[in-house]
């Protein structure tokens, strides 16, 4: 997992290290790997790097400072490097360094600054650090140039990932210290484009992040263990409330994707017509058509072999079928796991909710999760601190929710926080969040429910970096539909 931190944690980690007058260290090596990328990218689009031209956007703060002496360095390379001074003050020391090592500092509204950053090969943008988010009016950057990103896109913010209009956007951000959050949420990732982390000894400094990144390695530590002695049964029973008349689509997509995640056994409850279809699409679900009987755990009732459901996955196409709906209802009273979905959100309460419920709203679901709690948000809110959103929603249900969107977030209603960002904008198909649903629901039907809600809530964000893999590895195929992805959502399990 990556740690991931906020603008005031990173300048909270920095101050004792500026008390003790070491600021030109941290300084030198931020420099030092801004240089050092920069270079890199010249030899990716020049092939060379003597006789190139850089261009760096230069604040007022540390980070002008930062970008000064990167490219003071770059000039010793060989490299035309200018320095564009967007404001009457920047920072004297890297304005000397670069002067001497033969680089040039130039008003921003000279003719000289405007051909220079027409000319450039890579400009860096320097302009606003972490501490500022936007209201500096900025150069227009030409569509060919590489741009490279010191700390952060002027205009983003490192906590949130909201952005104001004149942001830059980035083809790399080379950030100090350690990951910035509003990198990886928000829209961040849309200005960041990759990101490369430089470590300038904060160490210890950081403190608990704000939040994790998860990798391929954390899929595998959350993911349950299938033991040699294992049965259809201890591997995990699903029940899958799902489909209608209108929708019967997205309980296949669902209960396929359940099957191919490697569920023990699919119990899926639908209606009649989607319960014809899964003997044909779906033979490996049994199908039960109807109400689900009032005490699913007693012990001996005749249920059809319904008590022996280890995790319930619900709501995927059941539309307006009141039966469904009653269905749904039914099954948050088990106390099992479960994972809710799209229509059945509604019928999670705050009152109802739990350390054993995985929630998985879209944005216009989030907001009216969050009204229905009693809180006055809007969806420009929810998008300009989705964070801050995600994590009220898993509070006040007291639930793991998963937030998808561009990048997933998840949260536990202990407040650990995980993105995914290993994902698709191919993705965005319709019936992908069925597949999601299913996959979710295999997983949870072979959840241990001693573990931790926040355990919990790194099984949901193992299940979202599964499905963002699964739609990479078909996108450098082909485009392709939530069949396809339904059918391969395993694969990465292999």
């Amino acid at each position: 997992m990556i740690p991931a931190f906020t603008g005031e944690q990173i300048r909270a980690a920095e101050a004792p290290l500026l008390e003790r007058g070491e600021g030109d260290r941290l300084m030198a090596k931020a420099a030092y790997g801004l240089a050092q990328h920069t270079l890199r990218a010249l030899r990716e689009r020049n092939g060379r790097t003597y006789g190139t031209r850089v261009v760096a956007l230069i604040g007022p703060g540390n980070n002008g400072g930062d970008a000064l002496f990167a490219l003071a360095k770059l000039a010793a390379r060989g490299v035309a490097a200018h320095a564009i001074q967007l404001t009457q003050r920047i920072h004297e020391a890297g304005a000397a360094e670069l002067k001497r090592a033969g680089g040039v500092v130039l008003e921003k509204d000279s003719p000289e600054a405007q051909r220079a950053i027409a000319a450039a090969d890579v400009i860096i943008d320097a302009a606003l650090g972490t501490g500022a988010t936007g209201g500096m009016s900025l150069p227009e950057v030409p569509r060919d140039a590489r741009v490279i990103a010191c700390d952060v896109p002027s205009g983003l913010h490192a906590g949130t990932g909201r952005v104001a209009p004149e942001t830059i956007r980035a083809d790399l951000t080379v950030t100090f210290g350690a990951l910035k959050s509003g990198l990886v949420v928000g829209r961040g990732p849309e200005y960041a484009g990759r990101v490369e982390v430089i470590d300038i000894g904060l160490g210890d400094h950081l403190g608990a992040p704000d939040l994790y990144v998860v990798e391929s390695a954390d899929v595998v530590d959350a993911l349950p263990r299938l033991e040699r002695n294992a049965n259809k049964y201890s591997r995990g029973v699903l029940g899958l409330v799902a489909g209608s008349a209108q929708y019967p689509g997205a309980a296949i997509l669902s209960a396929r994707a359940a099957v191919n995640a490697g569920v023990g056994m699919l119990r899926t409850i639908a209606d009649g017509l989607t319960a014809e279809l899964l003997a044909t699409e779906v033979p490996e679900s049994v199908a039960h058509h109807g109400a689900l009987p009032a005490n699913l755990n007693g012990s001996g009732s005749r249920d059809n072999g319904l008590s022996r459901i280890t995790a319930w996955a619900l709501g995927p196409g059941i539309g307006e079928d009141k039966q469904q709906q009653a269905n749904v209802e039914s099954a948050l009273k088990t106390g099992l796991p479960v994972v809710a979905d799209a229509s059945a959100l509604p019928y999670v309460t705050p009152s109802s909710g739990g350390s054993h419920v995985v929630l998985t709203p879209h944005l216009g679901e989030l907001e009216r999760m969050l009204t229905a709690a009693g809180l006055r948000v809007s969806r420009d809110d929810i998008e300009a601190d989705p964070v801050r959103w995600a994590r009220w929603a898993a509070v006040s249900y007291n639930s793991v929710v998963l937030f998808k969107g561009p990048s997933t977030i998840v949260c536990s209603p202990e407040g650990f926080t995980w993105v995914n960002t290993n994902s698709t904008p191919a993705l965005a198909t319709a019936g992908s969040g069925d597949v999601l649903t299913g996959l979710i629901g295999a997983l949870l039907s072979a959840w241990d429910t001693q573990r931790p809600v926040n355990d919990l809530a790194k099984l949901a964000a193992a299940a979202a970096f599964l499905h963002g893999q699964v739609g990479i590895d078909l996108e450098r195929r082909s485009s392709f539909g939530a069949t396809a992805l339904a059918e391969h959502i395993g694969s990465p399990l292999v």
